[in-house]
């Protein structure tokens, strides 16, 4: 059996990692768009699936968001939902 720790674990994300985030989420965002898509729902379907064909592989988008971990992703778009550091 598993024994569950009480004690909160921390997660970091180095600077050079925020900010490749932010630029692929900004690059691929502009490329579901320029292909007519809603980036928006198709971000989402990545991000909760993992499955990239939700990103067009226009202009390199599907390549880049695959480069980084889904959890740094959602990390920088909570980040600047909250604009927190």
């Amino acid at each position: 059996m598993t024994k569950v720790s009480d004690q909160t674990m921390m997660f970091q994300v180095d600077a050079e990692e925020k900010n490749a985030a932010a630029v692929i989420l900004n690059t691929v965002y502009q490329a579901l768009k320029e292909k007519g898509y809603n980036p928006i729902n198709q971000m989402v379907g990545y991000l909760i699936s993992g499955d990239p064909t939700y990103i067009t592989s226009y202009n390199n988008a599907r390549g880049l968001i695959r480069q980084l971990e889904r959890d740094e992703l959602l990390e920088e778009l909570v980040r600047s939902y909250l604009k927190a550091e």
